[in-house]
């Protein structure tokens, strides 16, 4: 199954370029769909003019971002040398404390995918 989803250009090229091996979503509805080796198709965003496919390897749910956060290597989520707070602080610009507490967290550990 493939999966839809968009990424901000930072982070898309990010992912592209192999840096960025852990996506961080909350784990609501949508995701709860992804299954161990399903393909994401990342729209890179706003121009929605780039396309890259990525193949699920892990799901690893959390409660929290935090909970995320202290599990996974911040080089894995291509932020290496920052601080917890700096992670918290991006993570809660996209999501709330309101949508995390009811839907918990999901890290998609990821490899781009170049024959798609």
């Amino acid at each position: 199954m493939i999966h839809k989803m968009g990424l901000f250009e930072e982070y898309y090229t990010s992912v592209k370029e192999g840096k960025k091996i852990v996506e961080v979503r909350l784990n609501d509805e949508k995701r709860r769909r992804i299954k161990l080796g399903d393909k994401i198709k990342f729209i890179k965003l706003p121009e929605e003019n780039e396309i890259i496919y990525v193949e699920v390897l892990e799901l690893i749910k959390y409660d929290t971002f935090k909970a995320m956060y202290e599990d996974i290597p911040f080089q894995q989520f291509d932020c290496e040398g920052w601080r917890m707070e700096d992670m918290l602080k991006g993570t809660y610009q996209i999501y709330t404390s309101e949508q995390e507490n009811k839907w918990g967290t999901l890290a998609i550990k990821m490899k781009v995918l170049n024959d798609c």
